[in-house]
């Protein structure tokens, strides 16, 4: 996964992406440890990887629910692995090497300033799809205290440079698949007492709500309109397919879905029953 993250830092600066000016666009990416052997013979970046740690300030407790057409889908909460790199800037050739390398490090800094988060399009390998999105934070101090001591411990000059620390998600446990409440039990009334939460039964009223998931050959489809026909109440159905409607009573109703010039009819029992309508609400449009 560190390795992906790399990729994606390096794939930001590649042709990919309209925004990268040259020189930069034509540099070469690396990710080499600058000691006093580091000699690129061409216009040259390197991120160096010198830190690896969670970043606590980030950190959950709280479980992620995907809903996937009638199945809830429980991510447990990941680890949050912050990555620092530390950037500079390699010119060669030519003359006013100096400002060369000013220049690199303007373009670099403009380039990733751009994104507070890494953007889908850029993440490689297992980081694709990932969420919540990479946060990237650059040219922050505390991230990199004291650069003499770096540049005496690999042996090399001072050099100027930028860090960049790059947050992704490393899940610990397996995500999980439990099925999605599909009927909800409101209750209302009078309390017995200010002090007692029971309901006096004489003022209880109960009605229902209700979930499922709108599918076309095994795969969501969104944007239906499903209609409680009885009680003209109405709902479209997510980009997942899933839809909710209520309150309504105990008792049998009509579902009517629409999209465009497709009109489905279905019979339901609310609350769901085992014996009738395969016990939940779904319905293969």
């Amino acid at each position: 996964m560190i390795e992906d993250l790399s990729k994606t830092l390096k794939e930001i600066f590649g042709d990919k992406n309209s925004t990268v000016p040259d020189p930069l666009k034509s540099a070469e990416i690396v990710f080499d440890r600058p000691d006093n052997n580091f000699a690129p013979t061409v216009n040259t970046v390197d991120l160096f990887l010198y830190d690896i740690r969670e970043n606590v300030e980030l950190r959950s407790n709280e479980p992620r629910i995907e809903r996937k057409c009638g199945q809830a889908i429980i991510h447990h909460p990941s680890l949050r692995v912050a990555c620092s790199y530390l950037i500079t800037a390699w010119p060669a050739g030519g003359t006013d090497l100096p400002l060369k390398e000013h220049q690199l490090l303007g373009q670099i800094l403009t380039v990733l300033s751009k994104y507070p988060t890494i953007p889908e399009d850029f993440l490689q390998g297992s980081l694709k799809g990932q969420e919540p999105p990479l946060p990237m934070i650059i040219a922050q101090t505390e991230c990199f205290k004291n650069p003499a001591e770096f540049w005496t411990a690999v042996g090399n000059k001072v050099r100027p440079s930028l860090t960049v620390t790059v947050t992704f998600s490393l899940e610990i446990l397996s995500p999980e698949d439990a099925p999605l409440v599909i009927t909800n039990l409101i209750t209302m009334g009078q309390r017995i007492s200010p002090e007692d939460t029971k309901i006096s039964p004489a003022t209880r009223e109960e009605s229902f709500s209700i979930g499922g998931c709108v599918t076309s050959n095994n795969a969501p489809v969104k944007n239906v309109t499903v209609t409680l026909v009885e009680l003209d109440i109405k709902t479209k159905t997510g980009v997942d397919g899933h839809y909710t409607l209520g309150p309504m009573n105990s008792g049998t109703y009509t579902l009517c879905l629409s999209l465009d010039d497709k009109v489905l009819n279905k019979s339901i029992i609310v609350p769901a029953s085992d014996k009738i309508a395969n016990g939940n609400y779904d319905i293969n449009y």
